[in-house]
């Protein structure tokens, strides 16, 4: 428990330095968001509604200190200000509307690679030396060689555009409305599946070759020797006994994964026209949002930094030592 909280403790310290960086580049940086917006409308806005739309979206002439704390301040009431890419919506209500999308493609994306490679990198470890385990760690590292984003256009030129069997953009038809429903749901599904096929097939051989080693190594550990003396089954030797302990370094890894899902995956979104948080991150930067951008920034590292907490939490869990 004391390492636990100690843990916790310097991810707070490290929370609390990202919300400063966050709160003081953009404001290093030079321009601000109501003059980026006042190029659109060609400098036809009125002074007085220059420096409104400078308050609306947190620039103001205060020091900064007091600016600071007024940031501090619209943190704790959620408040993240108002986006330029979808003015006048706020920025919390476009990131809610991206991150739904997002989990559901990135997150069961990875979720499907790290538990298919894990298991297939057991099961190769355990039969070592047998055609599966010369044929396949090669053929995934193949396709691990090639950039997720060209294979996503691959798939989608294939698939999407010769063969005409999926479709090629958004994350569900245009004729649908969001909710409840089958057909909503396949049509959902329909819209993933080339996204998520390009980024599993590109992210599973990592974790097979990771498992695959680690398990290699922990089959000639004493414990696991003893095991197979008593005459215990081949599955509970390899899932009781060596197993758990070789899927620690993989456990953290899928905690940065995890972490690092909800930046979205960027470029296979564009891809697809997908509206997830990549997409959104790549408007903001195309609209110079900096609201937009804050605000996606300091959702990631805060995702980022609540994973590790949670991996930590897994190895205590998963490893007796840290226990004692």
């Amino acid at each position: 428990m004391i390492h636990l909280l100690r843990r916790f403790a310097f991810y707070l310290l490290a929370a609390w330095v990202s919300l400063s960086l966050n709160f003081l580049i953009p404001r290093l940086a030079p321009g601000d968001p109501a003059s980026a917006l006042q190029l659109r409308f060609q400098g036809r806005l009125e002074p007085e509604a220059l420096q409104a739309m400078k308050r609306a979206f947190g620039y103001v002439d205060a020091p900064l200190p007091e600016q600071y704390l007024s940031y501090l301040g619209g943190l704790c009431r959620g408040d993240l200000g108002i986006s330029v890419s979808y003015f006048p919506a706020r920025v919390t209500e476009v990131i809610a509307d991206g991150l739904f999308w997002t989990l559901f493609l990135s997150g069961v994306s990875v979720l499907i690679s790290f538990t298919l490679g894990s298991l297939l990198g057991a099961v190769l470890a355990f039969r070592r030396g047998s055609v599966a385990d010369a044929l396949l760690p090669p053929l995934l590292t193949f396709l691990g060689a090639f950039p997720y984003f060209w294979l996503a256009m691959l798939l989608l030129y294939v698939f999407g555009f010769s063969l005409d069997w999926l479709p090629v953009r958004h994350a569900y038809s245009d004729e649908l409305e969001p909710g409840v429903s089958a057909a909503f749901v396949a049509s959902a599904l329909s819209h993933a599946f080339l996204p998520s096929l390009s980024i599993v097939l590109t992210s599973v051989g990592a974790w097979v070759l990771s498992m695959r080693n680690n398990l290699m190594a922990t089959l000639s550990e004493d414990y696991v020797l003893l095991a197979v003396a008593k005459g215990l089954s081949p599955a509970k030797v390899l899932f009781r006994y060596a197993a758990r302990s070789a899927i620690l370094p993989s456990v953290t890894g899928f905690g940065m994964a995890l972490g690092f899902v909800l930046s979205g995956s960027l470029l296979t979104e564009i891809v697809f026209s997908y509206p997830g948080q990549g997409f959104l991150l790549y408007q903001a930067v195309k609209n110079q949002d900096y609201a937009l951008m804050q605000g996606l920034f300091l959702f990631i590292t805060l995702a980022v930094l609540l994973a590790n907490w949670l991996v930590d939490v897994a190895h205590v869990l998963l490893d007796p030592r840290l226990r004692r």
